[in-house]
């Protein structure tokens, strides 16, 4: 297992999403953010069955780093709760893993 992890979320407009994702890799919270656009989603909500169009956002970031981007998300999401999900990345290429730790900046630094 690395210290990598990916988190998962979702937006329902490109602004927000673009919004959220410049201000988590300018604060160093994560080395990249991917906006998957035309994900149809269809959860409960309220005791009633939604569907919206939304967006996935796919952060890598490094797992001492999610408490704080957790905290940053879930600031700055239009969501009234906002999925924040963690999954731990087991392997992967070495060149892009390194680049991901030094990419994300010290929590000693935020």
């Amino acid at each position: 297992m690395t210290d990598a992890l990916v988190v998962l979320s979702t937006v329902g407009k490109e602004e927000d999403g673009l919004r959220i994702a410049r201000a988590l890799v300018e604060a160093g919270l994560a080395a990249c953010v991917n906006m998957v656009p035309g994900l149809r989603s269809v959860y409960r909500w309220q005791g009633k069955v939604e569907e919206e169009g939304e967006l996935l956002l796919v952060i890598k970031t490094r797992r001492d780093r999610f408490p704080a981007l957790r905290e940053k998300l879930v600031e700055l999401h239009p969501y009234e709760v906002p999925e924040a999900i963690a999954v731990s990345v087991e392997d992967g290429h070495p060149p892009y893993l390194a680049w991901l730790a030094e990419s994300v900046g010290d929590p000693q630094r935020a």
